[in-house]
C-alpha cells in the first residue's frame, strides 16, 4: 500500500468526523426570523391595548400592528444545519452573536433592558402623541426597572415618578445618585413618588455594593401628562421600536375617526418625544411578519431604507417614515387614495417619490 494511500485513508476519516463535530456543535450566531404582529388598537387580555383614563377615547375599526423579531437566546445552541437552513430562508437572518448580544451579559439582563427599552418607548410615544396634539407635557424622573432583592424591591415601582428623597425636590436636573449617596450608612430616607396621579411616601435604607450606595432603581428622564395613558403590552416583548406604531396608536385613541380607514398598517421604529422615528434591527423579518399579518402599508425608519428594500413586501408599500407627523400625514393620504405619492424607500408602480 502506498504512502498516499495511507494518508488518504487517515485523512478521510478525520474530515468527516471534522465535518460531524463541526454539524452538531453549537456555533457563534444567532437567527432573526419573523415574530408576531400585535394590533396596538386592539386588546391584550380582555384591556384595550392603548387604556387612556381622565380623556375621551375613540375606538374604532382599523388595525396599526406593531412587529417584532424572533431572535434566539444567547444560551441557544445553534449548530450549521440549522444555521444553513436559516441562511437560505427569503424572511430568515443569520448574525454574529457579538453583534446582538456583545462579549458580556446574561439572559436576565436581556430581559430586563428590553422592558426597560420598552417603558421608556411607551413614555415617548405618549408624549409625541399629545405634542402633536399641541397637548402640554412636563419632563419628569420615572422609575424604569426596580432590581429584586435590593432595598426598594416592594416598595418602589416600575412607573413611579420620584418627587422627593428626603427633603429635597427632585427635577430632571437633580444628581439622584448624590442624594442616595449622602444617607449615613444603616440609615433609612424617605422617598416619595407620584403614583396613579397620587403622592406615595415609603422608607428606604440604601446599601453598599462595590463602593456605591444604592437602593436598586434604575430612572429615565420621562414626562408627566394631564391624564393617564397606559400601553398594555404583554411583558414577553421587549426593547423600543415599537415606539412609533404607540404613538401613531395614541394619537388615533385620542382622536375621532379611523386613522386607517379601516385598512390594516404595520410598521416600526423608536420615537422620539419630538417626533423622530429613529433606526431599528431586524427589519426585514418585521416587514415579511406584517405581510404575513396582512397589513397593506409599512412605516420604515430612514435609516433602515436600504435594509428594507432587500425584504420581501409583497403588495405592501413600504413608506419611509422620518417623523410621527409625517406617518400619519402618510397614512391620511394613503387612505384617501391607494395610488397616492408617498415617500418610499424605493419607487413602485404607484408613482410614489422617494
Amino acid at each position: 500500500m502506498t504512502q498516499r494511500t495511507w494518508a488518504a485513508l487517515v485523512a478521510v476519516p478525520l474530515f468527516v468526523a471534522l465535518g460531524l463535530y463541526v454539524a452538531v456543535t453549537g456555533l457563534p450566531f444567532v437567527t432573526y426570523a419573523p415574530g408576531p404582529t400585535v394590533n396596538v388598537l386592539g386588546e391584550n387580555d380582555g384591556k384595550p391595548i392603548i387604556d387612556v383614563q381622565g380623556h375621551r377615547a375613540y375606538r374604532d375599526d382599523g388595525q396599526l400592528r406593531m412587529t417584532t423579531v424572533s431572535v434566539t437566546q444567547r444560551d441557544a445552541t445553534l449548530d450549521l444545519f440549522t444555521l444553513m437552513k436559516t441562511w437560505a430562508s427569503r424572511d430568515d437572518a443569520v448574525y454574529p452573536f457579538f453583534a446582538q448580544y456583545g462579549t458580556t451579559g446574561n439572559q436576565q439582563q436581556d430581559t430586563q433592558e428590553g422592558q426597560v427599552e420598552m417603558v421608556t418607548s411607551q413614555d415617548s410615544a405618549t408624549a409625541a402623541a399629545l405634542t402633536q396634539l399641541g397637548i402640554p407635557i412636563h419632563p419628569a424622573i420615572e422609575i424604569v426597572s426596580v432590581t429584586d432583592g435590593m432595598p426598594a424591591d416592594g416598595k418602589l415601582e416600575v412607573r413611579d415618578v420620584l418627587r422627593k428623597i428626603g427633603d429635597t425636590e427632585v427635577t430632571p436636573k437633580t444628581d439622584v445618585g448624590k442624594l442616595v449617596g449622602a444617607v449615613p450608612p444603616g440609615r433609612s430616607v424617605p422617598i416619595t413618588v407620584e403614583r396613579d396621579g397620587k403622592p406615595v411616601t415609603v422608607d428606604v435604607t440604601p446599601v453598599t455594593k462595590d463602593g456605591n450606595t444604592l437602593v436598586g432603581i434604575t430612572l429615565q428622564t420621562s414626562y408627566t401628562f394631564p391624564f393617564k395613558v397606559g400601553v398594555n403590552i404583554s411583558d414577553s416583548i421587549g426593547g423600543p421600536s415599537a415606539g412609533l406604531m404607540f404613538a401613531m396608536s395614541i394619537y388615533d385613541t385620542l382622536t375621532p375617526g379611523s386613522l386607517t380607514d379601516g385598512e390594516v398598517v404595520a410598521g416600526t421604529g423608536t420615537i422620539t418625544a419630538d417626533g423622530k422615528v429613529g433606526q431599528i434591527g431586524g427589519i426585514q423579518q418585521k416587514i415579511a411578519g406584517a405581510r404575513q399579518d396582512g397589513a397593506k402599508l409599512f412605516m420604515v425608519p430612514p435609516s433602515n431604507c436600504a435594509d428594507a428594500i432587500g425584504g420581501d413586501n409583497g403588495s405592501m408599500r413600504l413608506v419611509k417614515a422620518a417623523t410621527l407627523a409625517k406617518a400619519i400625514a402618510a397614512v391620511k393620504a394613503w387612505t384617501a387614495d391607494h395610488d397616492a405619492p408617498l415617500p418610499t424607500c424605493a419607487p413602485q408602480a404607484t408613482g410614489a417619490t422617494s
